[in-house]
């Protein structure tokens, strides 16, 4: 098994930036790739970013590409998403997810999953 812990989400200003953190623990050796989710109330489920737990390779969904960096620090076995100019429409939770096999820019199908953290951006 998988243990994921998000952390930093919070209310932040138009324009403003956060850094989300998932710590991962447990059989981390079999993790393929790591992603950060997002729902917001009334929309779908979406993967914003996800990479290969080791190696390169990164995936952004359009409405992330340009202001979300998800990368990993080895040493801590965490993973970030940095978010720039926030807006409104991001607010959402943010759940950390982790899968032993697909791919990381697959939206299906991942094996482990966060309690989420709350990221509201005020206009």
């Amino acid at each position: 098994q998988v243990q994921l812990v998000e952390s930093g989400g919070g209310l932040v200003q138009a324009g403003g930036s956060l850094r989300l953190s998932c710590a991962a623990s447990g059989r981390t050796w079999s993790m393929y790739a790591v992603g950060w989710f997002r729902q917001a109330p009334g929309k779908e489920h979406e993967l914003v970013a996800g990479r290969r737990w080791t190696g390169v390779g990164t995936y952004y969904a359009d409405s992330a590409r340009g202001r979300f960096t998800i990368s990993r620090d080895n040493a801590k076995n965490t993973v970030y998403l940095q978010i720039y100019s926030l807006k409104p429409e991001d607010t959402a939770v943010y759940y950390c997810a982790a899968r032993e096999r697909g791919d990381y820019y697959d939206t299906l199908d991942w094996d482990y999953w966060g309690q989420g953290t709350q990221v509201t951006v005020s206009s």
